[in-house]
């Protein structure tokens, strides 16, 4: 049993693994976070009491954080902006909290002597031609191309110096496109979901050709478990489930699973520096550690993630009218 710290575990994928946590594990977790827009209570209903606590608070206060570290033998560090659109609008945020934060959780770890896990996106490596076969390694040259992906770099670069400069006990993970429940409804893949719910069509960007590698979060949840229990110190791994799909695809299988005719979607205003493909080789993560996917049929755990949505209204409409009048005004 273990004593760990989430930052960001109310979020999508930090809340993904605080279920799973608790679903596997006998460890204890106390999840940190600001409850930002995309931050959500809710994701946390249902968790026993005396495995989970709760605190409100933002990874950039140092004096919160180093008490927190102090308390736990190892910490998980999801908290992040995350929000490509939202970066374009407005960078600051992605600063304070992606640098200025990892910076305090750093400083955190190196005085009390923790565990650190870093969560990282694949984003962080640029794109990739659509014709292209190679995929992102753990030896990819870092080509960030947006305020997001950028703050997430310089996360990472700030992890490896502190291992090296300070022997900080830290493992990262770069995990390709997730998807599943507790999703923002501002994300591509739930954004379309309940555009279908509400009998709105829905929105494509450009002609949809952009490539993405999808993953369910149950099996970013158990990848970043194995990382944590027998990962090497100062190692970089890739998570991936090979689920590369393009985003008109995506579209038109959302659109079959939830029994409506594949073309019955609009296309929209491109995303400004929309990359093109990304592709993740997680052979290092399959190879040194065994992990697997659990859902390696896309199809399979779309169809979850559409039961999902469609179960639990309650969790997802309070925030699906601001986030579309946010995108009418991008044209979008």
């Amino acid at each position: 049993m273990m004593r760990l710290l989430v930052t960001g575990g109310a979020g999508f994928i930090g809340s993904n693994f605080v279920h799973y946590v608790v679903d596997h594990t006998d460890h204890h977790v106390t999840v940190l976070d600001k409850l930002t827009y995309a931050g959500n209570l809710a994701s946390l209903e249902g968790l026993p009491d005396d495995r989970v606590a709760f605190v409100r608070g933002d990874v950039a206060d140092a004096t919160l954080v180093d008490g927190l570290v102090g308390s736990v033998d190892a910490v998980v560090h999801y908290a992040a902006e995350s929000h490509n659109d939202n970066s374009l609008h407005d960078p600051s945020p992605f600063l304070q909290t992606n640098i200025v934060g990892t910076f305090a959780l750093l400083e955190a770890v190196r005085k009390h002597g923790t565990r650190l896990h870093h969560i990282s996106t694949d984003e962080v490596y640029g794109d990739l031609e659509l014709d292209d076969p190679a995929r992102f390694t753990e030896d990819t040259p870092y080509n960030p191309s947006s305020p997001y992906s950028s703050t997430k770099a310089g996360s990472d670069l700030l992890v490896r110096a502190w291992v090296r400069s300070f022997g900080v006990a830290a493992t990262i993970s770069n995990c390709s496109n997730n998807y599943g429940p507790y999703q923002h409804v501002e994300k591509f893949i739930p954004r379309q979901i309940t555009n279908v719910l509400r009998g709105v069509r829905p929105k494509l960007y450009g002609e949809g050709r952009n490539v993405r590698d999808w993953i369910h979060a149950d099996d970013h949840s158990s990848a970043v478990l194995t990382i944590l229990e027998k990962g090497r110190i100062g190692e970089t791994y890739l998570i991936g489930a090979d689920g590369e799909k393009d985003n008109k695809t995506v579209v038109e299988l959302i659109l079959h699973l939830m029994g409506r005719p594949a073309d019955d979607y609009d296309h929209v205003t491109d995303r400004a520096g929309h990359d093109l493909r990304y592709a993740i080789d997680s052979t290092k993560l399959r190879d040194e550690l065994g992990w697997l996917p659990r859902y390696g049929d896309f199809e399979r755990g779309l169809a979850a993630t559409v039961d999902w949505y469609r179960e639990h209204e309650d969790w997802w409409a309070p925030a699906k009218d601001a986030t579309e009048a946010f995108y009418a005004e991008l044209g979008q």
